[in-house]
């Protein structure tokens, strides 16, 4: 009853405009676009850190392969989505056009934390601007820098949070019970990349679930460059 009195008073209309409790409505609403959005885990492992991403392929005509929820930033940054994958693209090539130009400037990678910062900056000027929506879309950003392997959420707010381990989308609640029960800092890429995809595959149905569904990259320590994981090397880890 109380969202209908609050819809109905029009507080829901303007971004800019606070609810008598304290509420920016249109931010809560983002905020809910990103729950029913695709499942989508980052990891930090001992050697690398790991995204794991659900494609939801909405037609079998569709082809897999030209669907991306993984993208590259720079060779060790990338970022995956959850929520209006087209308000996630705009922010993405954003931060493709920082780290570039930042190579370009002072010829070394950029750390994450100023691509995380520089995203948050322009979400949260998405609330408080009058003309505007939110984007609707949480990020899942992981890589490495100086500092070490990371990986960060930002939500719709422009808030962010450094993580271990983190699950975005419809499947949050289911995953990251998982997560908290099974996630440890000593795991290997490989070890996480299987509690990632069997954590994701209880959030689908059986009969709807294929590896085709599945997209995986990975940063290693190593390389320090962002990798994409073929079909049959996810069908390996399963195994």
């Amino acid at each position: 009853m109380q969202p209908m009195q609050h819809q109905m008073m029009g507080y829901d209309r303007a971004i800019t405009m606070f609810s008598p409790d304290g509420r920016l409505l249109q931010v809560e609403y983002a905020k809910k676009t990103v729950r029913l959005g695709n499942t989508a885990i980052g990891m930090v492992c001992s050697d690398g850190v790991i995204l794991v991403t659900d494609k939801r392929l909405v037609d079998k005509l569709v082809v897999p392969e030209a669907i991306e929820k993984i993208w590259q930033v720079d060779d060790h940054v990338m970022v995956t989505a959850a929520g209006i994958l087209s308000d996630a693209r705009i922010l993405v090539e954003r931060a493709q056009e920082k780290a570039t130009g930042y190579r370009a400037t002072y010829d070394s990678p950029i750390d994450l934390l100023a691509i995380v910062k520089d995203i948050c900056n322009l979400k949260q000027f998405c609330t408080q601007s009058g003309g505007l929506r939110p984007f609707g879309v949480s990020l899942l950003i992981a890589g490495i820098d100086e500092a070490g392997l990371k990986l960060f959420e930002t939500d719709p707010t422009g808030l962010f949070y450094q993580y271990k381990a983190v699950v975005i989308g419809e499947g949050e609640t289911e995953v990251s019970e998982i997560l908290h029960k099974e996630y440890k800092e000593s795991l290997t890429v490989d070890e996480g990349l299987k509690l990632c995809i069997e954590a994701l595959k209880k959030t689908i149905d059986p009969k709807e679930f294929s590896l085709d569904r599945i997209d995986a990259a990975v940063v290693r320590k190593k390389t320090a460059k962002m990798e994409k994981l073929s079909k049959e090397k996810i069908a390996k880890l399963l195994k």
